[in-house]
């Protein structure tokens, strides 16, 4: 009889690569760039080690204080004394540090120092040479992977200030070889077809190395040169790169360049009725006052006799507040005309507008969202949005 198969678990893979992997090598000392560092508050810290090759994980327990004292960071090179064990949980091998020593700036951090450097001396970088951004742009060009977390934050505060404004997003690659040159023609296409008020370039957090096309001089000279205000909104708040240095300005999330793009039509609103109130007080502070100073003026010994000069004085009082009634309106009628010029540009954006004209927006009921190609099955039930109502179609 054949001997019965012997069936493993997958613990018992793990456990068995784990007693042969720590088991084949003694420790030793490894060097390399540090990188996705997390200092926990358990004590321990969690980074990879990579040369220009390979990267591998590591872990420090108990090394959270020695890597805060001696200032380790992402970008810098160290040299670590431990050993290679397996997380059993995970499959997963990694190196385990028994000590570590600084042993210089990472490769990528010396490149990034010797970039700004040469920039900044060239006056990319320069303050004077910044653009304004401006207040409400018809166009908003978005230079970004189009299925990104930082694309997605971007519209959801876009949509919900004001809906109806013209988005055109350039795809590209934000990460890897050949990014850097994607987002620079981005930049420049928007410039070339002169088809945004401004331009946005944005992604996501990561690390140093995943944001390193952000830091090519070949993106940082597209933006420096683009013609249309450039805003960065690259990774978090704590990352910079050579795109936020020459760019018109530097926000620090995808979310927070969308806040500053485009204002609220309802915060602009409640400007101009603020601006209105305030002049009318200033206006009836400064009639007030004039008021009193002609009446204690005209009760003095001084003008109670001579006459005529209490009624000449009146009727320059009179003239002085129709002229400052008539020039309080006339810039309430420019405030108003500049809000009546913004509300139509609003209502030009809207949608309903094409939809009016004939159009229709195809939308898939199961996903709720647009239907945007022509390749779907015949009897494909799909929900057509018309300028008086919707109705259910099918795909013959």
């Amino acid at each position: 009889m054949e001997a019965p198969e012997q069936i493993w678990e997958v613990s018992d893979v793990n456990r068995a690569v784990r007693e042969i992997v720590e088991g084949s090598l003694l420790p030793f000392w490894l060097r390399g760039e540090v990188g996705s560092l997390v200092l926990h508050r358990s004590g321990h810290a969690y980074f990879t080690l990579k040369d220009t090759n390979s990267q591998l994980r590591a872990v420090f327990f108990g090394g959270a204080a020695q890597c805060a004292k001696l200032g380790v960071a992402n970008g810098s090179k160290i040299e670590a004394f431990g050993n290679l064990t397996v997380y059993e949980v995970r499959g997963e091998y990694q190196f385990s540090a028994r000590r570590l020593r600084l042993a210089g700036l990472g490769d990528l951090q010396r490149r990034f120092e010797e970039v700004r450097r040469r920039l900044a001396a060239e006056g990319l970088f320069d303050q004077e040479r910044k653009r304004p951004i401006p207040v409400l742009p018809k166009r908003i060009g978005v230079v970004t992977s189009p299925t990104g977390a930082a694309i997605r934050d971007f519209l959801q505060i876009i949509n919900r200030r004001f809906p109806n404004v013209n988005i055109r997003i350039y795809p590209c690659m934000v990460q890897g070889q050949g990014a850097a040159e994607q987002v620079a023609r981005g930049v420049e296409f928007f410039n070339r077809t002169r088809g945004a008020d401004v331009i946005v370039v944005t992604r996501g957090g990561g690390s140093m190395e995943d944001l390193w096309p952000f830091n090519e001089e070949r993106l940082a000279r597209a933006v420096a040169a683009s013609a249309i205000p450039v805003i960065s909104a690259v990774g978090h708040e704590i990352d910079f790169t050579i795109c936020d240095f020459a760019a018109d300005l530097r926000v620090p999330t995808p979310s927070a360049a969308a806040e500053l793009v485009i204002g609220k039509r309802e915060e602009m609103a409640a400007k101009l009725e603020r601006l209105d109130k305030d002049l009318r007080n200033v206006l009836a502070l400064t009639l007030t006052r004039l008021r009193s100073r002609f009446e204690r003026a005209a009760g003095s010994f001084v003008f109670r006799e001579p006459k005529h000069l209490v009624e000449m004085r009146r009727q320059q009082l009179d003239e002085l507040e129709s002229r400052l009634f008539s020039s309080a309106e006339n810039l309430l009628l420019r405030h108003r005309s500049r809000l009546d010029r913004l509300a139509g540009t609003l209502a030009a954006l809207n949608p309903r507008r094409q939809l009016e004209r004939g159009y229709a927006i195809l939308f898939d009921p199961a996903e709720n969202r647009p239907v945007t190609t022509s390749k779907l099955s015949a009897g494909t039930l799909l929900r057509a949005q018309l300028a008086d109502g919707e109705m259910d179609v099918e795909v013959k």
